[in-house]
């Protein structure tokens, strides 16, 4: 059967959103999705499932997470298969620390508008002196901060960007354990 890992954007961030993934791994083992396993607390959630949609996963995911836990978070479900793209998709493999390179999850590819706000977010960082590089493959936006996120003027540029590029990052320790969580059962 087909595994998944659910990805919830803005869970447990600075005091807000707060779910408790025992309630997270119940409310999903309720609709019916078997091998049920969370990892850390910011709401990635591994799981199988007979449905083939990436799609209808995340809108039962998000309609169920707002009426049970009254806490509306984006839902990106990634298949096995698609995170294993991500992976191999890498733009970046020479990159050695985890901490400095995220990928960037979206439920639908970058619109033309969208991939135009991070070409002039990238160009307005690297005006500032940064070092950081941004990288779209399908729906994915790889992130290189090699001085830290928190430290990234590209972030910056790109949340200021609208929302165009909105989406849930996970750094690159975090989805090569979703990964291991996916291939491993549960």
């Amino acid at each position: 059967m087909p595994r998944y890992v659910a990805l919830l954007r803005g869970i447990n961030v600075g005091g807000r959103n707060k779910m408790a993934m025992d309630d997270l791994r119940q409310l999903v083992a309720s609709l019916g999705h078997t091998e049920v396993a969370t990892y850390i607390q910011s709401g990635n959630v591994v799981f199988t499932s007979p449905d083939a949609s990436v799609i209808s996963l995340a809108d039962a995911l998000e309609q169920e997470i707002a009426r049970r836990l009254a806490v509306q978070p984006a839902v990106v479900v990634v298949s096995r298969a698609g995170l294993a793209q991500v992976i191999a998709d890498n733009p970046f493999p020479q990159e050695t620390s985890s901490k400095c390179l995220h990928a960037v999850f979206r439920r639908e590819e970058m619109t033309p508008g969208a991939l135009a706000a991070i070409a002039a977010a990238q160009q307005a960082a690297q005006v500032k002196g940064s070092r950081d590089e941004a990288i779209v493959v399908g729906r994915t936006l790889f992130l290189r901060t090699p001085d830290g996120l928190g430290r990234s003027e590209l972030a910056v540029q790109l949340a200021r960007s609208g929302g165009q590029v909105a989406g849930t990052a996970r750094n690159w320790a975090t989805v090569t354990r979703l990964m291991a969580m996916l291939d491993s059962t549960a």
